[in-house]
């Protein structure tokens, strides 16, 4: 909510903050207009989602030119719960990846395994594959626009 933002968005503008280090805020898209509005320009904006494609009838999507639009200049993508909730796939996030960099966002890219998958032994199979379908999406495309988280 907007008291939560304020408090997060008092914090950092009170600072300091290390000018060596990129901060960015990743809020719900509905209040990506209001952060952006209230944080210095310092201070990146992410949005939590974003859809593969500019436009189309894909109800309840925001586009990477919605975010641009606003303001906002990154975007965080495969994080675990659009993965294990909504079904998200490696394709999909990595698709979801080259289209945001395309578009001129910088993408927080979201990998890492499940608890049974870690209890498992299989972190390292699951990491490797989630950003073998990033680097796959981007192909010869720059990573000096991507953060693995």
């Amino acid at each position: 909510n907007k008291a939560e933002i304020n408090g997060i968005i008092d914090f950092l503008s009170k600072g300091p903050l290390d000018p060596n280090v990129e901060v960015v805020v990743g809020v719900p898209a509905i209040y990506l207009d209001y952060a952006r509005s209230k944080l210095p320009r310092s201070i990146g904006v992410a949005a939590q989602n974003c859809y593969k494609v500019a436009k189309g009838a894909f109800t309840g999507e925001n586009s990477s030119a919605m975010i641009l639009d606003v303001g906002a200049d990154w975007v965080i993508l495969g994080h675990s719960e659009r993965r294990n909730v909504f079904g998200e796939n490696d394709e999909l996030v990595g698709e979801k990846v080259r289209h945001a960099l395309e578009s001129g966002l910088s993408v927080i890219a979201c990998i890492g395994e499940t608890l049974d998958e870690r209890e498992g032994g299989r972190t390292e199979e699951v990491v490797f594959r989630q950003t073998a379908a990033i680097s796959k999406a981007i192909g010869q495309g720059s990573w000096e626009k991507v953060v693995l988280a």
